[in-house]
């Protein structure tokens, strides 16, 4: 988009250092500061890369859409489809009020241990790269700015915000920065989020090197860099080192503080005036100049949006396995079982910021159900539990607040919630602290409770603040006096307390749930989590499985959920939770035929996959999930997913296994560049599944690999042509993946890599002849003693496949000459004038 420069310009003449430090920090948590002298607007920003939140918390708010989780768009290796996501997200954007969005996402999965997986895209930087610059065309397209973050080396949520990630140049350069790099030099990306972490030793906030000399200077990046939220950790070194926005407002480290470095000279003016000028270039861009206005938010469930996340859904869906028994034929189906934790739940995210308040969520059972239409019967047991929390109490809730810490004094706001999760970010309530987030309050939370049947009850408190649960008068939970901290509410909270009690069905219990936001912990959140879990007992799983064997198919939902796939916390290990390994297996020891639904944000282990049928990786596929595993199952539509990275057999086999999570203040990216699938080609390491698999309800057959030249000079490209056929009888999607090899270099390679892909839609018998391109940086490595990208004279191969263990077709050709391609050289003192 067109930038006025020359209005740009003309602000900066006319202002004054004040009112160009006011720009650099939010005016709250979501919106910039104006100035309104001079006509320069406040633009608000909103949450996140699968939903556009508003202002509203994680567990509430306006309701918005909620698309699949990143994990699930890479899997669609589609393009165009996620750059169509990228354009409804900007309508929702502005259905919100917001010019910014806070996404995507493009860091790396180098563990499956970590929480954010499920938000990232893949473990490779070429995919990553490709589906990062998708979503930030279609979203830039209708005027709404992207935000690609975390900028850089954010792969896990240990000590997320102190832990130095040391990081060799080469694996920087390689893997680690591509996605960032493309983002800019390719979709024009118009933010970029500093990460929490330290690169190295040195905070990403204020990174010179990334920040100025990389960034700024070698990738010529325009816009602005803002911080994680609180991110920021100084005054002088981040405003001198390229971190133009400090959020959220309002300013702890600029304002008046900042200007006072500008005046006495130790932080350049220049630097106030670039990164101001890079503000006002973000207000352009997303039109604030020619609207000004703060829209007010607006829940609307577009039609089309339904339709494009149900469809995205089935496109990123993975069949992992399957004997021929899918798709299931609901004509011929006389029972059918739907087992499991997530069966009657829908898990359609992950959590922390990507979490929003959906329209609606339609569950397996709900979509399985829908599919047959009355015509089959469908049964079902949840068999086990798979929370790490206590199910939330439902409502309805009447909340009164207090502007004291201990209820004491009158009740100056009341309110109705629908459940008992409760976070406060901004403004608490209307009569406390005049909208400051950091003011004192208590509340008082009342409710009823009539369970369903007699029994053991738990009843349970996680918060960040102090709080305690009454039933019927009595104390039953102390999450007071004996605050215990834990890894809730992004590691400001509380461990669970749990109160147990014996309870008679169908009686009314008065539930009482007092709060005092006496916070702990940096980000100073505030939150309350109550829960409720009548224990199913060993009972269930005998349930289950008796429903199963009554049954002609048994479709068994489990996985993880938004508790365990969540920011500020990484998975404890790579196995299902709970029971449901148990489940599972007994289950497929009495039904012959059991199909498993996966729901999790990365990688599990399967230790009963050789008893089951058919195994469907479904992620976090957005409100519409049960109808899009439903659409799967049955055949409506194909599973157009393939894995966006390796699912080991065990934890063991990964790469980061003695280098995660770290320690003392540190994690060592010791695997260098070999992570995801280059390492278990090195190792010779099989896989549970490799990277880039995924079965279809068709067959596709491979021609000859034909290549538009044998011998290239340097800096010549590479045309790659292969044809494509379905061999099947069904019309059906094939994501062609091109590799490269390279076994002369002077540095260590990987056995391949990723460096083309295509995705095409073939009716039976239909073929395509596929052209890739290549050019001199696909086969290219990083040399860092050269501080150049090298490619070495001598023969590479060419590999094409369907995985990158099921290799279809190979050519050879000839580079005649090295290529080098050395860095850019910046000076810093030139960065401000970009």
């Amino acid at each position: 988009m067109n930038v006025d420069e020359q209005r740009i310009q003309s602000l900066l003449d006319a202002m004054t250092l004040e009112e160009e430090v006011s720009l650099l920090a939010g005016a709250d948590f979501w919106t910039t500061v104006p100035v309104d002298r001079l006509g320069i607007p406040a633009i608000r920003v909103s949450d996140g890369p699968n939903g556009a939140r508003g202002g509203g918390t994680l567990t509430g708010g306006i309701a918005a859409a909620c698309f699949p989780v990143g994990i699930s768009l890479a899997s669609t290796w589609n393009n165009e489809l996620v750059a169509q996501i990228g354009e409804a997200l900007a309508e929702e954007a502005h259905s919100k009020g917001a010019r910014v969005l806070l996404g995507p996402t493009a860091n790396i999965h180098r563990s499956p241990l970590n929480g954010r997986n499920f938000e990232c895209y893949s473990e490779d930087p070429f995919l990553s790269a490709r589906i990062a610059c998708a979503y930030i065309a279609g979203l830039q397209r209708r005027g709404v700015g992207g935000t690609v973050k975390h900028y850089v080396g954010n792969e896990s949520e240990f000590e997320r915000h102190t832990i130095s990630c040391e990081i060799d140049e080469r694996a920087l350069r390689e893997i680690y920065l591509p996605p960032f790099e493309a983002a800019v030099r390719e979709a024009g990306v118009w933010a970029i989020m500093a990460a929490y972490n330290k690169v190295n030793g040195v905070y990403a906030s204020e990174h010179a090197r990334l920040l100025l000399d990389v960034l700024k200077g070698e990738w010529r990046f325009d816009g602005v860099v803002m911080s994680d939220w609180f991110a920021t950790q100084t005054t002088i070194e981040a405003a001198s080192s390229g971190l133009d926005l400090e959020m959220p407002g309002p300013t702890k480290f600029r304002g008046a503080r900042l200007a006072e470095a500008a005046s006495s000279g130790e932080v350049s003016r220049e630097a106030i005036t670039d990164s101001a000028r890079r503000v006002l270039r973000l207000i352009d861009r997303v039109g604030g100049f020619d609207d000004s206005t703060l829209a007010p938010e607006q829940a609307i469930d577009r039609p089309e949006h339904r339709a494009l996340i149900r469809r995205a859904g089935a496109e990123g869906t993975v069949l992992l396995k399957n004997d021929g028994i899918l798709p299931l034929d609901a004509s011929t189906l006389r029972t059918i079982a739907v087992i499991g934790p997530n069966a009657a739940t829908a898990q359609i995210m992950g959590g922390g910021s990507a979490q929003v308040n959906a329209h609606y969520r339609v569950s397996p059972l709900e979509g399985i159900a829908a599919a047959v239409g009355g015509r089959v019967p469908v049964g079902y047991e949840p068999g086990c539990t798979n929370h790490r929390l206590l199910p939330v109490l439902r409502g309805p809730l009447s909340v009164e607040y207090f502007a004291t810490l201990d209820m004491s004094g009158p009740v100056v706001f009341r309110e109705q919630r629908a459940e008992g999760e409760l976070m406060w970010f901004q403004e608490i309530a209307p009569g406390i602290g005049g909208g400051d987030a950091a003011a004192t309050f208590s509340a008082r939370l009342a409710g009823q409770f009539a369970p369903e049947v007699s029994g053991e009850h738990h009843f349970g408190l996680a918060s960040a603040g102090l709080s305690r649960l009454y039933l019927d008068g009595r104390l039953l939970v102390d999450n007071w006096d004996a605050w215990q901290p834990g890894d809730t509410f992004f590691g400001g909270g509380s461990q669970e307390a749990i109160g147990t009690v014996d309870l008679e069905a169908r009686r009314v219990y008065d539930v009482t749930v007092e709060y005092a936001a006496q916070t702990r912990g940096r980000l100073g959140i505030k939150a309350l989590h109550v829960g409720v879990l009548r224990p199913l007992g060993d009972g269930a799983i005998a349930r289950a499985a008796q429903l199963a064997a009554a049954s002609e198919v048994a479709v068994l939902c489990v996985g993880l959920s938004g508790e365990w796939d969540t920011e500020g916390r990484d998975r404890p290990h790579m196995d299902l939770v709970g029971r449901q390994n148990e489940l599972v297996a007994r289950i497929a020891a009495v039904n012959p035929r059991t199909i498993v639904v996966l729901q999790t944000g990365g990688p599990v282990s399967m230790p009963w996959l050789p008893q089951v049928r058919a195994v469907l990786q479904a992620w976090y596929p957005g409100q519409e999930c049960g109808n899009t595993i439903a659409d799967v199952l049955f055949g409506a539509v194909e599973p157009g997913g393939r894995l966006p990275l390796t699912f080991p057999v065990r934890l063991e086999d990964n790469p980061t296994y003695v280098n995660y999570p770290g320690e003392n203040g540190r994690v060592r990216y010791g695997e260098g560049i070999f992570v995801g699938y280059r390492y278990y080609d090195k190792k010779l390491i099989e896989p549970l599944f490799p990277f880039g698999h995924g079965l279809s309800y068709t067959t596709f057959g491979y021609g000859d690999l034909r290549l538009s030249a044998d011998h290239l000079l340097s800096g010549d490209q590479l045309t790659v042509r292969i044809d494509v056929t379905n061999t099947g009888r069904r019309t059906g999607q094939e994501v062609v993946q091109l590799y490269v090899r390279d076994d002369h270099a002077h540095l260590a390679r990987p056995a391949k890599e990723l460096k083309a892909f295509a995705k095409v839609l073939l009716a039976p018998g239909e073929t395509r002849s596929v052209e890739l391109p290549l050019d001199m940086r696909a086969v290219a490595y990083f040399d860092d003693a050269r501080a150049a990208w090298v490619a070495d004279a001598g023969t590479f191969e060419v590999l094409v496949g369907s995985s990158a263990r099921d290799i279809r077709a190979r050519a050879a050709f000839t580079l005649s000459n090295d290529w080098l391609e050395p860095l850019e050289s910046v000076e810093r003192t030139l960065v401000a004038a970009v």
